[in-house]
């Protein structure tokens, strides 16, 4: 009779406790956090505007997106660039390839081994695979490339070392067991290891670096409003008003 009661108290207080970490899923004292509900939400990857230059940062974005009667719920720098606020590698907007697929070797973090690409197709599925696995298909709506792979079939990417002293402010994007994206930033310096095993704690199946040290992410609901920048590409989660 007491094991029963007893029972019944831990089963109540472990229901109590799902509910609160339910409730405050998305807050992190050290990442922000975005998963992303795909039935719901709208994931868009953006370069230029009506004018054909460059956004370049999360402020002109929501201006961008306000014309388009949308709101911006969460928004990110999406992938490395060079100069002129060019997207370093493949980048597809709307079906449309704007630059080409990046196979080369070179020196930097977008060339460590393997690299990758996000995409979205049509049908609303979000896919992270390795640059050398990528086959061009008519039904990617967006693709942005850059390096390294953080998670790959579920499993942190050999080449980081948990000692490394490369720390920086990162920001990356994962694919969850459910098949949704997540997007993350560390709001403190962090260094590959450490960063890669923030997205396996939360289930990544793979995971893509996105960029460092120049992140920024835009999350009011937590009270995260970064507007400042200067990027090439950058991805939003809207919703329409």
């Amino acid at each position: 009779m007491k094991l029963n009661i007893l029972s019944k108290i831990v089963g109540i207080s472990v229901f109590i406790f799902f509910l609160s970490c339910k409730k405050d899923s998305k807050i992190n004292p050290d990442f922000v956090v975005y998963p992303v509900d795909t039935k719901n939400e709208k994931i868009e990857f953006f370069w230029k505007d009506h004018r054909n230059q460059p956004l370049r940062n999360i402020e002109n974005l929501k201006k961008y997106v306000n014309t388009k009667n949308q709101n911006l719920k969460f928004a990110m720098n999406g992938g490395m660039f060079i100069e002129n606020n060019i997207p370093k590698g493949l980048y597809i907007e709307n079906f449309k390839t704007l630059h080409p697929i990046d196979t080369l070797s070179g020196e930097g973090n977008f060339y460590l081994q393997p690299n990758g690409i996000f995409y979205r197709t049509k049908s609303n599925e979000s896919v992270i695979i390795p640059t050398s696995n990528f086959k061009t298909d008519s039904n990617i709506q967006f693709a942005t490339q850059s390096g390294p792979m953080l998670i790959i079939n579920g499993k942190i990417n050999p080449i980081f070392q948990e000692n490394s002293g490369n720390l920086h402010i990162r920001n990356g994007v994962g694919i969850l067991k459910n098949g949704d994206p997540v997007f993350v930033m560390s709001k403190k310096k962090i260094n590959f290891y450490h960063f890669a095993s923030f997205f396996k704690s939360l289930g990544c199946t793979h995971a893509l670096y996105l960029d460092g040290f120049v992140s920024r992410a835009y999350f009011p609901e937590e009270n995260w409003t970064q507007v400042d920048g200067d990027f090439g590409v950058m991805i939003g989660v809207t919703t329409e008003k």
